[in-house]
């Protein structure tokens, strides 16, 4: 009996006969036609490094496809570089394009029937964008991880670009020139691919992974090495018998359970605070309250194992040269730190696909019982400033601890002028309001701050809040997410210059409190006027007018159906 797949609706039955030619028109002839049709989603192109080499290795994929019966439809979507969208109003636009990815999928998917998806993503918001994707489209479904670049090679030693991000603020101090800078930025990124530490995209391509929607050992093969072809092929090869099989798909994957493993690598990496937004809302696509709170309850339980960037001292191409993302998840699996009886996406456990993955380095990676931390490396913070929460990343934190006066900012741009000019003391805690997913509206991330701070040598002589967002790059006492954020009347809200803020991220503390009575709370939340955004027209009208909070993943719909 002939197998008929979801896509026979696209051409079955004689009032559909013009979609023959259509499917003729692309090269296919009557049997190919009758072949499952798999959606290969990328963000290639010219927006990025990040995404310069995708649609090559889709291409790749697509061989892997055909080769095992099926019919692939090459699908781009939309991208935002937060490389080049960093400290300008661009930026804007890099959390919103996550929702536009997820859209995109879905758009493409359920128009055309696809019987399954290969998504390649290499890119902070389009890794979590392709998952929401697969999980809202619920078809058999793989992600991989595009790659991390290599470092490049500077004084003797490797270098990333978030050393060149740290060497400007050095410059405005006047402790490295700008001949320095312009050297060090020619080196920093010699090839393609994403930023080369552990920061959102190469967190999120090892979430990838633990969720089980990624081959076990996919997400640290650096961008350009030649094994990333046959790795395309192999997965395409794996999904093919997932829709022949009718494996598991995404939404019986993505489990609370799995959900957690994905929480236990972030911690257990000194990962991306980017991976506390992006989970709540892969949880949300699969239909499962996920928050902030959940999160922060696997963080504050999963030990830190992984020396790497920009904690630590190692890339993604060190990891890789040790076993990859697979060394951490069995260490944590025998170490009773991971569910292991999870379900993949080639249908077999995590715990089966791990079997093969290799022992702990010692160097890169170090056994649970050599924890660097015993409560993982990203902290979430609550008191009267953040009911909702707080994110801090504590890996490589030289001090958990400070109280001082706020000084506070009603936007980024109003915060950079002040650390251009050094118009701050030691021991202030800046506060950045106004930039969460409403207020922004978008959420943008601070790294040109924080890099512009340990520039200038203050990174650890000054706290900084805000509701935006950091970077996965952002090192030093860099508090975001803050929840309820200010176009939500959140405490941060009401903050005014020279309250002091007591910051306590100690394991028995996790506190963010500002020195005021409760009286005095409600007094400034009664007289304080109504902000009105200036967003008018496009796409972040839209998306103010939809977003909800950060802990719930800054989603922008009700949930899947």
């Amino acid at each position: 009996m002939t197998r008929v797949f979801r896509s026979s609706a696209i051409y079955q039955g004689t009032i559909r006969t013009t979609t023959h030619a259509f499917l003729q028109a692309l090269g296919q002839d009557d049997d190919e036609i009758r072949r499952p049709h798999i959606g290969v989603f990328h963000t290639g192109g010219e927006m990025s490094p990040c995404n310069m080499n995708l649609r090559d290795q889709a291409q790749h994929a697509k061989t892997g496809v055909y080769a095992h019966g099926g019919m692939p439809h090459e699908c781009p979507v939309v991208s935002v570089s937060d490389g080049l969208s960093v400290a300008h109003p661009g930026m804007r636009y890099s959390l919103v394009s996550r929702e536009l990815i997820a859209d995109s999928v879905e758009a493409s998917t359920e128009a055309h029937q696809w019987d399954g998806i290969f998504a390649i993503g290499g890119c902070d918001k389009n890794l979590p964008g392709l998952m929401m994707g697969m999980l809202r489209c619920n078809v058999p479904s793989v992600f991989v991880h595009g790659g991390a670049a290599l470092p490049g090679h500077w004084q003797g030693r490797d270098t990333n670009i978030a050393e060149t991000y740290e060497t400007i603020g050095k410059v405005i101090a006047g402790e490295a020139t700008e001949e320095t800078l312009r050297d060090l930025s020619h080196a920093c990124l010699p090839t393609a691919g994403a930023c080369a530490g552990q920061f959102t995209a190469n967190t999120m391509g090892m979430v990838s992974e633990a969720l089980g929607l990624a081959p076990v050992g996919s997400s640290m093969v650096p961008a350009v090495y030649s094994e990333r072809a046959p790795l395309m092929r192999r997965a395409a090869a794996a999904l093919m018998r997932a829709v022949m099989d009718d494996a598991p798909r995404p939404r019986a994957i993505v489990t609370r359970a799995a959900l957690e493993n994905a929480c236990a690598v972030v911690s257990a990496t000194g990962g991306s605070t980017n991976a506390a937004l992006h989970l709540p809302a892969l949880a949300h696509e699969a239909g499962i309250r996920f928050t902030l709170a959940d999160v922060a309850a696997v963080f504050a339980r999963t030990p830190l194992i992984a020396d790497l960037q920009p904690g630590g001292r190692f890339l993604a191409r060190d990891l890789h040269h040790v076993g990859g993302a697979g060394v951490v998840l069995k260490a944590l699996l025998e170490a009773g730190a991971l569910h292991g009886d999870t379900l993949t996406f080639t249908g077999r456990t995590l715990a089966h696909e791990l079997q093969q993955a290799p022992a702990p380095d010692g160097r890169v990676v170090l056994p649970v019982s050599q924890a660097r931390s015993p409560d993982g490396g990203v902290t979430v913070l609550t008191g009267n400033l953040c009911p909702d929460g707080a994110l801090l990343k504590t890996a490589g934190l030289a001090t958990l601890v400070h109280r001082g006066p706020a000084r506070v900012f009603e936007s980024e741009e109003a915060a950079q002028v002040a650390v251009t000019q050094r118009d701050y003391r030691e021991g202030d805690v800046l506060v950045i309001r106004n930039e969460g997913p409403r207020g922004g509206p978008g959420m943008r991330e601070m790294l040109g701050i924080t890099a512009l701070l340990y520039g200038q040598g203050m990174g650890d002589k000054v706290a900084l809040l805000t509701d935006g967002r950091f970077s996965g790059a952002t090192r030093g006492l860099c508090i975001g997410h803050a929840g309820p954020e200010a176009a939500d009347r959140g405490p941060i809200a009401l903050l005014h210059d020279g309250d002091i803020i007591a910051i306590d991220a100690r394991p028995e503390a996790r506190r963010i409190t500002v020195e005021l009575s409760d009286d005095t709370l409600a007094a400034r939340l009664a007289a304080l006027p109504v902000r009105a955004s200036s967003v008018r027209g496009g796409v972040l009208e839209k998306y103010r007018a939809l977003v909800g909070a950060a802990h719930l993943g800054a989603v922008t719909h009700s949930g899947p159906v």
